[in-house]
């Protein structure tokens, strides 16, 4: 793991805590069949399968980022099933889902911009193009 400044360090824990905070705490409408997450994932088509199979990516993804060694691994995985939940919204299911005003879709955003940020702060852990990234 590379060495980052203290405010750095301190950064990448609240980025990595933040991300992974809200992806487990959207894991128990997930795995219970909550009806808004049945409603979403029916809407694009997935069903059961998607909806459970997007549960364990994120839950995978959220362990992976408050282990220090692979948060890089969590980010990109994080980065990755919120895309699929961010276009997913500006697709088919639109910002406001089931009159949540847009909460689902700000917190899919801000998991992505906040693991982004932490696959940054990590790039030079990067198997094979880590090291040789120039910035």
């Amino acid at each position: 793991m590379q060495s980052l400044s203290k405010p750095l360090r301190i950064l990448d824990w609240i980025l990595r805590l933040t991300a992974a905070v809200i992806l487990a705490q959207t894991l128990w409408f997930k795995f219970t069949a909550a009806p808004e997450s049945v409603y979403i994932f029916d809407k694009v088509g997935l069903g059961a399968p998607g909806r459970i199979g997007s549960g364990v990516a994120e839950l995978i993804a959220a362990l992976l980022l408050v282990i220090p060694r692979t948060a890089w691994l969590g980010a990109g995985l994080a980065i990755a099933v919120m895309g699929g939940a961010i276009m997913s919204h500006l697709t088919v299911l639109g910002i406001d889902v089931m009159g949540d005003h847009g909460e689902l879709f700000g917190l899919a955003v801000t998991v992505a911009l906040c693991s982004a940020i932490v696959l940054f702060l990590h790039r030079r852990d990067l198997p094979f193009i880590g090291k040789l990234l120039p910035f």
